[in-house]
This record gives structure tokens, sequence and C-alpha cells, in this order.
């Protein structure tokens, strides 16, 4: 008999991984032990050679769908005692603690039949979940993973329940959120008068809904509101309380048959709708006048299906499509605390449906779409998150800050970057709280002591000052990155990329190493450096950030630019004279070279908005107008400086001359995203001539246009160009502390104190 020791490092704690392989000695006639430790499972086990060989083998073929094997490290040892029996024993703290952490998981399929069973024990009970779903991130505090180390500690399993977490054939066979009716967490509904229901909490929130009440409920990773998504005006009376204007609403329908009723789904997107990730999928509606007060001003409906019994137990035949969106109000982080929900959203709803099982950390749905066959992140949370981006190169030990808007920050270690779910637009106190929270967690959680850290080139960000003074704090060196190259870089290691590329890189705002705002980039770079080699020509952002909402501003300075004036047809607000003698002097109008502004400038020149309540609304618009048509607009690339930069203003004076011919709002939209997209093709085939790159990479909040996307990535690919898009983290502001741990770790050119 040989005895080997077997360390396993990857998601292998919290997914099935040591009943499963408890079950599977049984098949090889294998004796030993397992446990979980802070560095993954270890194992000692006794067989003959090729039943050990075997053994190894389906481990790593056939190991549980939610487990993931990143290493198998086998030694031979040497062993005076023949085991008896395999056994799993109590987990242990190695002196290296790292091991991967399991994402949240949605109630899979046993469960929800045993959910719906009258005469299951389990019937209709709102914790249900076994080895293969149920929560994981949000109630872990610590590793190994075990019942003491998550927010389950203050729930003692019944007899019963023990019973079945010791029975090596039960599906629940060290399931550590195991718990039942009799011993588990409890419901309760809660009106807004404070009076609490203990009985049928369900039924009296579901009638809550039906009336056309508004109420909060308590997820995996925070509360959600909720309301009846057809009620149009309960819908509204929810945009006013939550201060929330026009930004769409999620919604979640109880299947994939009532998603079809409003939207197109194709066969990807019903993939990633039923993933046990459970994400809000974007996806197309069938009607533009469907859900008017959900999403309100463009064709996509954001949908997800139920992840957890509570969801489906309230979902039904009556009710079988609800407005659900994070318990927050605007700019705050999500509620995920009782007490805190009862302070906070008191004025916003009528009821809370509650319970007494703690989160320990807050996480907001993913956001995802499909594009050609894949999915393109939008919002990387739950269900991703604590999931690395594993690399083919080792990217050290760095804390990377991200920016501002779409807050997030990446750990590193070794080959996995560990990026934060999402946290939010770093603007106040409470946001900044969270986002140091969660560090902290993270680092304890994967073990990393940064030995850099990383930030944005903005000097004015929040997270710029906290990385300050974490950096004078722990006495480590701090990598200042300019925000495009980070962009860069990002899409790089999303694919996995060896060699210098192109970066088609557009946004709203990055700060340049110029000190002006850059957005309409065009890089050559790598981790190492970055070069810049095509743009836009600048526009004058009269009034600063203000134009970012009132974007007439930045309408009237297109059209000044054009024509050394405003053209009187074109009064959009009484502000003209004002931001006409502003631009004639120069006075608060910093250039900025951004394709996002000038998404705006056309949205605002064409009368769609004047005045945008969240970011990037204009862009949205003039994507949701769009008509099917090839045509484009004539357009000029000169070279300033070496510097290909696309000349807008021939552009501006076409589209003006549309509106005088009263061309219609959506043909000018396509023709102005179809003049970009041969725009981007013509500077990256200029680019590529003079360096000889062939690799072309797209990244940047802009490319969230999926008018707009295919259209840049076919136009380059028709040049013999090989573009890449991003797959696994987001294109937006989300995305780039990924970039940042690779630029910090490879010692880039960035400042560093």
């Amino acid at each position: 008999m040989d005895t080997i020791r077997l360390k396993i490092n990857g998601i292998v704690q919290g997914v099935g991984f040591r009943p499963f392989i408890h079950k599977l000695v049984k098949n090889y006639g294998i004796k030993g032990w397992i446990k979980n430790t802070s560095n993954g499972v270890v194992m000692e086990i006794q067989g003959e050679d090729k039943c050990l060989i075997n053994f190894i083998q389906e481990i790593k073929q056939n190991s549980p769908k939610l487990a993931l094997i990143e290493n198998v490290s086998i030694r031979r040892i040497k062993k005076n005692n023949i085991f008896n029996d395999f056994k799993i024993i109590n987990s242990t703290n190695d002196d290296e603690k790292f091991t991967l952490v399991s994402p949240d998981v949605s109630i899979c399929e046993d469960c929800l039949k045993e959910l719906f069973d009258n005469k299951n024990r389990r019937y209709r009970y709102p914790f249900i979940n076994c080895t293969n779903c149920g929560p994981r991130f949000t109630i872990i505090k610590d590793v190994p993973y075990d019942r003491e180390k998550t927010t389950m500690k203050n729930f003692t399993m019944c007899e019963i329940c023990n019973r079945e977490y010791k029975d090596i054939e039960d599906r629940r066979y060290h399931a550590q959120p195991n718990c039942c009716f009799n011993c588990g967490p409890k419901l309760f509904f809660k009106d807004k008068n404070g009076k609490v229901y203990y009985e049928n909490p369900i039924e009296i929130s579901i009638k809550f809904l039906k009336e056309g009440k508004i109420i909060a409920i308590k997820g995996i990773g925070g509360f959600h509101l909720a309301c009846n998504a057809l009620n149009d005006e309960i819908v509204n009376k929810l945009r006013y309380k939550k201060h929330r204007d026009e930004k769409p609403f999620a919604l979640m329908c109880k299947d994939v048959q009532t998603i079809r009723k409003w939207c197109f789904v194709n066969e990807y997107e019903e993939n990633m709708l039923k993933s046990f990730r459970r994400p809000i999928v974007l996806l197309k509606k069938k009607f533009k006048e469907s859900f008017k007060s959900v999403s309100i001003d463009n064709n996509y409906l954001g949908v997800m299906l139920p992840y957890t019994p509570v969801h489906y137990l309230i979902l039904n035949e009556d009710i079988d499509t609800l407005v659900m969106t994070s318990a927050n109000i605007s700019d705050l982080p999500i509620v995920y605390k009782n007490d805190e929900a009862i302070e906070k959203l008191s004025s916003i709803v009528d009821g809370f449906l509650m319970n007494d099982r703690d989160i320990y950390t807050r996480c907001d749905d993913s956001v995802i779409r499909e594009f050609e066959g894949k999915e393109y992140p939008i919002r990387r949370s739950r269900g991703y998150v604590p999931f690395p981006i594993k690399l083919n190169k080792e990217v050290g030990k760095v804390l990377a800050c991200g920016a501002e808007q779409k807050a997030s920050f990446a750990l590193s270690r070794g080959h996995y970057v560990f990026l934060s779910q999402h946290i939010g637009d770093m603007k106040n106190m409470e946001i900044l709280q969270y986002y140091q929270e969660q560090i902290k967690h993270f680092e304890n959680l994967f073990n990393i002591k940064p030995e850099k850290i990383a930030c944005d080139l903005h000097p004015d960000y929040i997270s710029t000052e906290y990385a300050l003074n974490r950096a004078k704090e722990d006495k480590i060196p701090l990598c200042f990155i300019q925000h495009h190259h980070a962009h860069l870089a990002s899409c790089i290691a999303d694919n996995n990329i060896d060699k210098e590329v192109i970066g088609v890189i557009w946004d709203g705002t990055g700060y340049g190493t110029d000190g002006t705002i850059w957005g309409g980039e065009f890089l050559k770079g790598s981790y190492i450096g970055f070069e810049r080699l095509g743009t836009i020509k600048p526009i004058h952002i009269v009034g600063g950030d203000k134009a970012i909402k009132e974007i007439y501003r930045v309408g009237y300075s297109v059209l000044y630019e054009t024509y050394n004036k405003i053209p009187e047809d074109f009064k959009f607000n009484e502000d003209i004279f004002i931001i006409e003698k502003m631009l004639k002097k120069g006075i608060n109008a910093p250039l900025a070279s951004s394709i996002g502004r000038l998404f705006d400038a056309v949205a605002s020149i064409i009368n769609i908005k004047q005045i945008v309540s969240y970011e990037g609304q204009g862009a949205v618009l003039v994507e949701s107008l769009a008509e099917k048509t090839n045509e484009y607009y004539e357009y000029k690339i000169e070279n300033i400086n070496g510097i290909f930069q696309f000349d807008w203003t021939v552009v501006i004076d076409q589209i003006v001359s549309d509106i005088k011919k009263s061309i219609s709002k959506g043909l000018i939209c396509s023709k102005f995203m179809n003049t970009l997209a041969k725009v981007s093709a013509d500077i990256v085939e200029k680019i590529g001539s003079v360096t000889g790159i062939e690799d072309v990479v797209l990244s940047g909040g802009v490319f969230q246009n999926m008018y707009l996307l295919p259209k840049v990535k076919g136009c380059i690919e028709k040049k013999g160009f090989k573009v890449y898009c991003h797959n696994r983290v987001s294109t937006n502001d989300e995305g780039i502390s990924l970039g940042q741990c690779l630029i910090a770790y490879y010692g880039g050119e960035v400042k560093c104190v």
C-alpha cells in the first residue's frame, strides 16, 4: 500500500468537495483522511498505486460543478501505520493562509424541488440549501470555510440536520449553512408602523405587492426595493422616493417564459440567465413602449431570474414580474443590516421582509450582456466575486485602488487578481468607509499584504487620497497610473495577451499626462508603458464638471468651435449668451478629448436631451434612437505633431445640415456612430502602418454601447487587425483596477513616491 499526501488549491471549500472525495474513495478502496485548511484542502490517502493514479485523475476531471481545481500537489510519504477507514477531520490553519472562496450560488434544482414538495420537511422553507447552493461569500468571515467562521455560527443544527450533515450519502453532507424550520434563520415581516408578523410573512409580502405597495426584501448580499413592475404609478412613486429620476430599474421575472413576453432572448442569454451566478442580463425589448417607467430612455431591460428561495416563494402566477432594485438612496451603498434598513428605508417602503441571519459582506447584483456568444460584464459583483482573474504571468502583491466612478479595487497574489464587488461612485464618506472595510476583508481573506499600491493619476479622486495615506502608513511605493493606460492594460490582462497592442480607449473622463481630460484615445502600449498616437480634437467643457449634467454646455461648445459662434437656431437654454462669452474669453472651459462628451454634444444638438439625470444618459439616448443604416458622414483626420487627430467639426457641420433638412434623429444618430467606427479603423490603420502592431484592444465605458461596439470591431477587423474585447472584467472604470495591478508590478512608466 502506497501513502501519498495531496494538497489541492482552488475553490474547494463550500462547494461539496470533501463530501465528493469521501464518496469517491469507496470506488477505489482508498483509506485515509481529508481536511480543510487555510491553504486549501489536504488529504493523506493509502491505496494500490494504480488506484491512487486513477483516483487523482478522477478528482481533476469530475470534481463538483462549483469546484475549481487550480493546483494539485502530490508527495509520497512513509507511513508505518495502516489507515482502517476514510474520514473528514477537523480543519486547521496553515502557516501560509491562502485558499479561494466560492461566490454566492443560486438555489439548485434539487433544493427547488424540495421547496415546493409538500411532503418534504423543508416545504416552503426560505433558507433551504445544500452543498451545491446557497450563500457563500456574503456569509464568510474567514477561512477555512467552516460554520463557526460564517454568520451561521449562531444557529445550532437540530438533531435531524446534524444527522444529514454527517451522512456521507446525504446531499447536505458537510453543507455549512445547513438548517431547517427547527434550527435555522427565521423570516418575518415588519410594516412601516413597526408591527412584526412572524406568521405567513411571504403571504403578507405578496399581499402588499398586489396592493401596489413598495417593500424591502432582504436577500443574500443586501436589501432590494420591490414593487409590481406593471404598475406605472407605483414604479414612478419608487423613483421619486429613491431620488432616481430616469436611470433604469432591474426586473426579476418568475421564469424565462415570462421574460420572453417582453424581451428577445437568444441561447447565450438564456444560459446566462439560468447560470448559478444569476446576474442581471441586459436584453433587448420586443416592444419599445414596454415598461416605460422601468426603463425610460433605452431599448434594453435589465432582467434576472429568482436566485433565493424567498424570491421563488414570492413570484407566482399573479405577480410574475417585479422591480427589484438595490435598496439604497442614490450614491450610497446598498443597505444590508436590519436596523439600517428600518432607519434608512422607512420613508420609501411600506414594509420589510426580513430575517435574523446576518449578512457579513454586502454585495450588489451583477450586470452582464452577451456579445459574440460571450459574457460582456457591465458590473461584476454577486455570483462572480470573489472568484479571481487568473493570469498567465506573475503579478506579485499589489493593491490597486481603481478610479472614482464605478469604483472597485483589486488585490493581486501570484497569478491571481481578486477584484472587489461593485462599490459605487466614490463621492461620499459612506462609500469610502465601505471601500476601506472591503479592502481589509479581502486582505485578510486572501492573506495579502500589499508590497505596492497603485492609483489613478487624477489628484482629486478620493481613491487617490486613500492610496496616498495608505502608502505613507505602510511605507510602500505608490504608483500613479494614467487612466487610459490602465484601461489598455486591463483588456490585455483580461485576454492574457503577451504582446504590445494598439488600444482604442474611449470613455467620458480620464486625467491625461498633459493635465487635460482625455477620453478619445488611441494608444500604443503594454504593461511596461504607453504612447499616445491618436485622439480627437479637444472640446471646451464650459463650466467644468457642471457640463457632465448640463450637456447643452457641451453642445454649445462644439457648435461654437465649428462656426466660431453659436447659431441662432440652437437655443437650448437661457445660458446661451453667458456660455458664448465664456467660450470667447476661455473662462472656465477646460479641454477634454472625450468621446463621451462628444456623444453628449450630439444628444444636445439634435435636442433629445439637454440636462441628464445620470452619467452617460446622452450616449444611451443616441444609441436607443439608432436606425439601421450603413451611411456615415465625411470626416477629417489630421497629423498634429505625430498624433493622429479626428476633427469632429466637419461631422458636426453635416449633422446641423441634416437637422435643417429634417432628417430623422435616429438616422443622424446612426450616421454619427457609423462615422466613429470608420474613424477608429482609419486611425488604427495609420498607427499600425507606423508601428507594425497587428493586435487591438477596445476598452472604456463608451464600449458599453451595443450599436457602436460591433461596428468599431468590425471596421477595424476589415483592415486586417485582430481585435480583443473584455469578457472577464467590465469595460468601464470598474475594470481598470486590474490594469493598475499589472502596470504597477511590471514597473511601467509610472511615478512612484
